[in-house]
């Protein structure tokens, strides 16, 4: 796997993620800013860093399951690992506009 086609599933990653809705806010993880990092190693290991609006959010399961729901349905992926932080914290300046 070269740099091109692992460039390319990282960003199909993140693309698949936009399906993924906070229930709280209404918008989707990747422009509300929740997602982190989407990393891909060799032989299709995606690596997925993201947080929560808040510690002990409700939603967190939900969340991290969607995620590695659609990391894992991306073509290329092999394995998809999702890694919940709260480093650093999440505010509102983090969205997308």
């Amino acid at each position: 796997m070269d740099a091109n086609e692992k460039a390319r599933i990282e960003q199909d990653i993140r693309d698949a993620l936009r399906l993924v809705i906070d229930p709280e806010l209404g918008s989707n993880i990747v422009d509300l800013g929740l997602v982190y990092d989407v990393r891909v190693e060799e032989g299709g290991i995606a690596h997925v860093t993201m947080t929560t609006t808040t510690r002990f959010c409700p939603a967190s399961g939900f969340l991290t399951q969607a995620v590695d729901n659609c990391a894992w349905a991306v073509p290329g992926v092999e394995y998809a690992e999702v890694h919940l932080t709260y480093d650093p914290p999440w505010t509102p300046d983090m969205m997308q506009a």
